[in-house]
Formats: structure tokens, C-alpha cells, sequence
């Protein structure tokens, strides 16, 4: 019943293994650091200033990256492969484009095939965002974020300790705090995922039959396939919301589990 596959579709999930064999889904949460960790990035073999906004707005082709000059860029919706850019009358397949203002900190990033990060987001490292997402400006990201494919990390959107399956969007002002987002999750305007109790010890799910410790300090959100929230809504810690589950604006969910179509309101 809380198995990552009660809530997921992992086949096409290029991270799949970061649940291989777990008994509940938020095991993915604790093993987040140790995969990442392990992983090898492609901004290791190509040079460029951490630290530091970047000044000119930049194509990552082939592992590579390039100048604008000479170049044409069609900003198209990333997330619908429309992102595109040419060599004269060549397209660049799968070219990513980083805009001037975008701030990055450590090397260790993975930029995917097709996507755009915006002016003004700041990505901290360790961070892999995989194909065709859009990294929109202001967009926080604070560390150990893996972002799947096709994915929208918001305007004034906060993340830190999150996995984003295929298609999962925060597009705007929202706070994704140790939490996991399954495929094609929508995040309304404003959403929050709290992840902090206000007393002291782990977060702890209810379920029908039992109170079970995570193990976990902090814990946001659990939200599996095709969740929508509303705009304004909150998510207790460790709440678990089944698929096609919706959270209407301007409420919060109490943490615990959630049934596959729950309506809270």
C-alpha cells in the first residue's frame, strides 16, 4: 500500500533505481543525497564560472558550450520540444539554452537536452533537470533537486530536497520542501508543501491501520500520479496524496495518507 509503485509509474523514469526495492515511498526522500552523490555530471567536463550570474545568454550543445553569435534562438514551450535553435539554417537537436542572469553554484549539474533556464533563477549544486523543463526566473532551487523530464520549475518557486517525476510542474510562487512530485502533478499558484513540524521528532504518516515514523526530521509532500492543487493550498508534513487526488484552493491538507481520487476541501 505504500510502496512507490501504489503511487508511481516508474517505467519511463530515468530514476527509477533511486526506488528500487523500497518498502515505502519516502525512501526515495532518504536515499536522495547518496544517489545524487554518486552521480557524474555533465558540467564536469566543460568549463565555466560557478558562482557568478552568467552575463551572456549561452547554448549548451553536445556537452558543450557555445556562444549566441551566429546562432538563432526560437524561444518555443520547452516542455512541448518547441525550444529550438539553429546554425544558420542547421537546427542544433536537443541544444539547451541558459539565459544571461541565470546564477549557478557548483559544478555538479545536469542539464538535459531541450531545456531552458530562465534569467534570474539560482541553482544550487548538486541539481539535475532533465529534458525539455523550464527553469523560470526567480526560480530557487537549493540543492539535491532532481527534476525529471518536461518538467516547470516556477516564478518565485522554492525547492530543496526534491524529486520531480516526468511532467511535474510548480509553475508559480510555490515551496517544495522534501517532498516528491509523481508524473504530471500540478502545482496551483502559491502552493505550499510544508516539511518542518512545529514540535520537535520525525514526521509521522497515518494510515488506516498505523502511526509509522519515517525516520524523517523533515518530510513535506508525497504526491503521487496526476495530483492537482488549488492555488493557495498547504500541505501538512507528511502528507501522502493518492493518484488523481485534488486539494482545492485555500485549504490545507492534514498530513497522513490519502486514497487514490481523494477531494479534500
Amino acid at each position: 500500500m505504500l510502496t512507490p509503485s501504489s503511487f508511481f509509474d516508474l517505467t519511463l523514469f530515468d530514476h527509477k533505481e533511486l526506488f528500487a526495492d523500497a518498502t515505502f515511498v519516502w525512501e526515495g526522500l532518504q536515499r536522495l543525497k547518496s544517489y545524487m552523490d554518486g552521480k557524474k555530471y555533465s558540467w564536469e567536463f566543460f568549463s565555466f564560472t560557478p558562482n557568478e550570474p552568467f552575463t551572456k545568454t549561452t547554448v549548451i550543445y553536445d556537452n558543450t558550450a557555445l556562444s549566441t553569435e551566429g546562432l538563432t534562438i526560437d524561444f518555443g514551450d520547452a516542455t512541448k520540444g518547441k525550444l529550438k535553435v539553429y546554425q544558420g539554417s542547421t537546427q542544433l537537436d536537443g541544444a539547451s539554452v541558459i539565459m544571461a542572469g541565470a546564477l549557478f553554484t557548483g559544478d555538479r549539474i545536469h542539464i538535459g537536452k531541450g531545456v531552458l533556464v530562465e534569467s534570474g533563477a539560482f541553482i544550487q549544486s548538486p541539481a539535475i533537470i532533465g529534458d525539455q523543463t523550464v527553469v523560470r526566473q526567480g526560480a530557487y532551487m537549493r540543492g539535491y533537486c532532481l527534476i525529471g523530464k518536461k518538467c516547470v520549475v516556477g516564478h518565485v518557486t522554492e525547492v530543496k530536497h526534491t524529486v520531480f517525476f516526468d511532467g511535474a510542474k510548480a509553475g508559480h510562487f510555490a515551496y517544495l520542501g522534501d517532498s516528491i512530485l509523481g508524473n504530471e502533478v500540478n502545482l496551483g499558484a502559491g502552493t505550499k508543501l510544508a516539511n518542518l513540524r512545529f514540535t520537535s521528532g520525525n514526521v509521522q504518516v497515518k494510515t488506516p491501520k498505523d502511526l509509522i515514523d519515517t525516520g524523517l526530521r523533515k518530510f513535506g509532500a508525497i504526491l503521487a500520479d496526476h495530483v492537482q492543487t488549488g492555488c493557495n493550498s498547504v500541505t501538512s508534513p507528511g502528507t501522502i496524496l493518492g493518484k488523481k487526488s485534488m486539494l482545492l484552493p485555500n485549504v490545507t491538507a492534514p498530513s497522513g495518507l490519502h486514497r487514490n481520487h481523494s477531494f479534500i476541501r
